[in-house]
């Protein structure tokens, strides 16, 4: 089972792999069992800067005795000039089983979905999907509300560039939920009809009424010249702040994938407050990684025996 992309993906799987997560944290925290997958390596292949998303792919594969590989462009042949399907293809015939793939490239993990062999999950892909975030927010959402059918969502900031926000756009409307996206004209889909979503260019009228605010992170790498006209500018009409939250429901959630820019995303009372659960995505996103990585290598050629269970600390 690869994991590419969350469009592509129905919601009887969205639905299971949210279950699998949540099963994954209540055992991690209880000391109940867990899938082994020992016997198996995943490769790494962090061909862009992470933080949370690497290390989270990491925590996830140690719990579950998953033998990993790290490799990013400078320990690879690819900084001699070898092409990514050459890379794929060594790792592949050198006995690597699963391939975690975050590349600057949209569409990236597709290629090497076609070469590998083995279950390809996708870390983020240039402008395209970020498919275990996503699940990640999803999971805290959950956690938080009796469903996510139903609730509405506002992701404020720059949509343009980020393949969280098309991920998460993709699964809330699978889920029923009401998304809105909100920012200014120029970093907002160019053509929105064809995603499932509602266009907001005014900061309160977009979270009005809102159940969760997810801030997006200001892409400046990604970013032409004149988007936006200054970040102050930026900060002043779309912070989520206790000003602008004033719109949204009481007892809406507060998100960001991270990292954050603080004082320019989010201000810091926000970032810290009662609402926010951006801690909380951090630590789901484990648990959504091992969800994944027990379903990917589950479906491909040679399920766990039920006898393989390892018990993890609380």
């Amino acid at each position: 089972m690869h994991v590419l992309s969350i469009r592509e993906m129905d919601p009887e799987t969205i639905d299971s792999l949210i279950s699998s997560s949540l099963e994954m944290k209540k055992a991690c925290r209880s000391g109940g069992s867990v899938p082994n997958l020992s016997g198996r390596v995943v490769g790494m292949l962090f061909l862009e800067n992470s933080t949370r998303t690497r290390v989270s792919f990491e925590q996830a594969a140690r719990k579950l005795d998953l033998g990993i590989c790290v490799f990013g462009v400078q320990g690879t042949s690819m900084a001699k000039g070898e092409s990514l399907k050459d890379t794929v293809l060594t790792l592949r015939y050198e006995g690597i089983d699963g391939l975690v793939m975050r590349h600057n490239c949209s569409g990236a993990p597709y290629l090497a979905a076609r070469f590998f062999g083995g279950p390809v999950i996708n870390a983020g892909d240039g402008m395209h999907e970020h498919p275990t975030q996503a699940l990640a927010d999803a999971v805290t959402i959950a956690e938080h509300k009796p469903s996510i059918k139903g609730l509405t969502v506002a992701i404020v900031g720059d949509v343009l560039h980020s393949r969280v926000a098309r991920s998460n756009l993709w699964l809330l409307s699978k889920l029923g939920a009401e998304v809105r996206l909100v920012g200014p004209r120029t970093l907002l889909p160019r053509h929105p009809g064809h995603l499932p979503v509602s266009i907001h260019y005014d900061l309160a009228s977009g979270i009005e009424g809102a159940d969760v605010v997810m801030a997006l992170r200001m892409q400046k790498e990604r970013m032409d010249g004149g988007l936006v006209s200054s970040m102050s500018e930026y900060a002043l009409m779309y912070q989520v702040n206790a000003r602008s939250l004033r719109f949204a429901k009481p007892d809406c959630l507060v998100m960001h994938p991270g990292p954050i820019n603080r004082g320019l995303e989010l201000d810091d009372w926000t970032a810290d407050g009662p609402n926010s659960v951006i801690n909380e995505q951090v630590e789901n996103g484990v648990y959504v990684r091992m969800a994944v990585f027990a379903a990917a290598f589950e479906s491909n050629n040679g399920k766990p025996k039920k006898s393989q269970k390892k018990a993890v600390k609380a």
